[in-house]
């Protein structure tokens, strides 16, 4: 097949999908292309949105590729839409939340010595939600579950991988600004 073609394959899956599209089902359409391959199509495609100036970009995300809105056209839709893009979580949600994404995998005792309070209504809440998910059993009395983040939560904060979460050392200098 053509890489003109392939390209326009991977555009169309990138358009229909509604979650970030992993190299590995990109592969699973094209068996004789190596994900760097996949990649480098990928990137091309990403940087002729973006070169372009299209209101659509290529973003990697989750450890995939997603088609999104151009950030500077978020008004526009803002006001199209009259809605919000995400639903909120509260303060307690995301105090709980940026505890698991730090600490995970990490026990609901755990979180709760840290928050002071009872947490089992909120990480019930989250893991509805699908933002946090159980990630094993501790090895201690009562096997209490173990949590973690999922690749939904990548998906809500926009991020490629946990490693794109801000250090904790820069806390302080955000609260200034």
């Amino acid at each position: 097949m053509p890489e003109g073609q392939i390209k326009s394959v991977i555009e169309a899956l990138l358009f229909s999908c509604d979650k970030p599209l992993l190299i590995e089902q990109i592969r699973s359409l094209f068996a004789d292309l190596e994900p760097s391959q996949i990649r480098s199509i990928l990137e091309e495609i990403k940087s002729e949105y973006g070169s372009q100036k299209r209101g659509i970009r290529i973003v990697e995300v989750a450890g995939g590729f997603q088609m999104v809105t151009a950030a500077e056209l978020a008004n526009f839709l803002k006001k199209f839409y009259k809605v919000q893009r995400k639903e909120r979580l509260s303060r307690p949600a995301l105090e709980t939340l940026a505890i698991i994404a730090y600490k995970q995998p990490v026990t609901k005792l755990q979180i709760q010595s840290i928050r002071g309070v009872d947490v089992n209504g909120i990480v019930n809440n989250l893991k509805d939600l699908g933002i946090i998910r159980i990630v094993g059993r501790r090895r201690a009395p009562g096997r209490p579950f173990l949590y973690g983040t999922s690749r939904q939560f990548l998906e809500y904060f926009g991020l490629k991988s946990l490693e794109d979460l801000p250090k904790i050392e820069d806390f302080p200098k955000m609260e200034v600004e």
